[in-house]
């Protein structure tokens, strides 16, 4: 029986279609469209602007204190800009679209942008190299701080259906940039049902409609009516709710002429009061200043001083009686308001059909055909990574929890380790504890050894007197090496009597103090319990 051998071409068809089901199933799971995380170096991937005005150097750099790389702002105040221009187009259109990418301020943010525009298709013969603020865009997000700007940008250009002009519409509320130097990510999540979510580390900050004229500016879509320009307010339009009345009459008693204050007649001079004294006098210290000239400087006269006299007594100088109310009092007289019986209310202009006025269903986003970084700042060390375009936000939500997450909680710690640092001791004040414990043990430092290890613990908590301790040692033993070497009864040291309370009891229902008392007569000095451990 002759053996059937399978037709070549079928396998290589069958071979290929099992590859093509294959890449479709893991692409249809990935979700990502795009992801950039700057594993490898940006170049010949990534193109810098060659225009004049961007002298900013690009880098391909560690975040400081990792092993991952990002794309490094390096230097300060220049202005930057670098794209990536898709494989595919990215319709924002259909479906859930979500933008996210991280960055870092690793010197912090005081003046410039560190936000990424996502580029609608440019023009024919558009260069990347061509790059520059002027390059239109579909949306710009991303953080951006100086002076009193501070916010999460969020910025869509739409098309005027009307005018056929882009317009610019800005999140009137955007979310604050965090102030500090950590690695945050920063997400943008465009729903079909017109909802846009921004999330800072995963936290949602705003929830706002495209729809909406409350949280846009301007509005997407523009007003239904609008004012007539051409509508003016009639001149015999009276907007006065209250006016006087015009048959009042000023009383014949009303003194428009008497003051506001006058003396008060009834007041008396306080007992002990010095007419004859000055409030200040000369000052008899001071002395005419050896170059002092009559001729060019004036006659030279004492600077004056407070009178001693006057500040004693109620008062010096010529007295006068102090001031009052004038019960008399009335002021200008005015005649009192009545309702206007012309008022006609606030006068405003007509409302008109808006010409330009058009609904919408859904924005009309141009699609991402290229990812762009143009920003001027005044700040070095700003890294960017982990650039994501996903149609499922649970996508984006794990490259937080993986890519992120993990950098963030180890940023954030050493920070805390860092600013704890005067309270901790460094790895070499360590190695000095351990052989001063081990000092403490030696024989003829047993009349010694409490003092020593009172020093050791207070040491312990506070590393910044470590020298002193060392020198308070070092005193102690010269002292007991000199007594050794020349004779003599051993110095007494005044260790303070131990209290009588109470101490506390430790896990295995011993009191410390009894442990102290027992390690110091016969084992090896014990650890406190204050000292760190690594």
């Amino acid at each position: 029986m002759m053996e059937t051998r399978p037709n070549p071409l079928l396998v290589r068809v069958a071979t290929v279609l099992i590859v093509c089901c294959v890449a479709f199933r893991i692409r249809a799971s990935d979700n990502a469209i795009f992801y950039e995380p700057f594993d490898e170096t940006f170049e010949g991937r990534w193109t810098a602007s060659d225009i004049d005005d961007y002298q900013g150097v690009w880098r391909h750099a560690k975040s400081e204190g990792h092993d991952d790389y990002g794309l490094l702002v390096s230097e300060k105040a220049r202005k930057y800009a670098i794209v990536k221009e898709l494989d595919e187009i990215v319709s924002l259109k259909d479906g859930t679209v979500v933008l996210q990418y991280e960055v870092r301020l690793q010197n912090g943010l005081e003046c410039g942008g560190a936000y990424l525009k996502y580029l609608r298709p440019q023009d024919a013969g558009w260069k990347a190299k061509e790059f520059d603020n002027e390059s239109p865009y579909s949306i710009m997000f991303g953080p951006d701080k100086c002076g009193l700007t501070n916010k999460v940008h969020f910025i869509f250009k739409h098309k005027n259906p009307k005018s056929g002009e882009y317009v610019e519409h800005h999140l009137k509320y955007p979310p604050a940039v965090p102030s500090d130097k950590f690695s945050h990510v920063y997400t943008a999540i465009l729903r079909p049902d017109n909802e846009l979510r921004i999330l800072v580390d995963g936290e949602e900050k705003s929830a706002v409609n495209f729809l909406s004229s409350e949280d846009f500016e301007p509005p997407l879509m523009p007003a239904k009516t609008i004012t007539d320009p051409d509508d003016k307010k009639p001149e015999d339009w009276d907007e006065r709710e209250k006016i006087p009345d015009p048959d009042a009459v000023k009383p014949d008693d009303w003194d428009e002429d008497a003051p506001m204050q006058i003396e008060d007649e009834e007041a008396v001079k306080p007992e002990g009061w010095l007419n004859d004294e000055p409030e200040e006098i000369d000052d008899p210290d001071a002395t005419k200043p050896e170059d002092w000239n009559d001729e060019e400087d004036g006659g030279w006269e004492p600077p004056k001083i407070p009178n001693m006299k006057c500040q004693m007594a109620p008062g010096c100088g010529e007295w006068k009686r102090p001031m009052k109310i004038n019960p008399a009092y009335k002021g200008k007289w005015q005649a009192p308001l009545i309702d206007n019986p012309n008022y006609k209310g606030t006068w405003k202009p007509r409302e008109i059909p808006n010409l330009d006025y058009f609904e919408l269903d859904r924005p009309d986003f141009e699609p991402i055909a290229a990812i762009g970084i143009e920003i001027w700042t005044m700040q070095d060390g700003i890294l960017f990574d982990n650039i994501v375009i996903a149609s499922d936000e649970k996508k984006a939500e794990s490259y937080r929890k993986t890519a992120w997450k993990s950098k963030f909680e180890k940023e954030k710690k050493k920070a805390e380790e860092e600013a704890a640092g005067l309270d901790a001791p460094s790895a070499f004040q360590k190695k000095v504890f351990d052989l001063l414990y081990k000092v403490a043990d030696i024989p003829f430092l047993k009349a010694h050894k409490q003092k020593i290890l009172d020093l050791l613990e207070k040491a312990e908590k506070q590393p910044m007197i470590t020298i002193g301790v060392l020198a308070s040692i070092a005193v102690v033993i010269l002292t007991v090496c000199l007594s050794v070497l020349f004779g003599g009864k051993k110095p007494e040291v005044n260790v303070p009597e131990r209290r009588t309370e109470a101490a506390p009891r430790t896990s295995d229902n011993r009191s410390d103090r009894g442990v102290k008392e027992d390690d110091a007569a016969t084992g090896p000095a014990r650890r406190r319990s204050t000292r760190r451990e690594t």
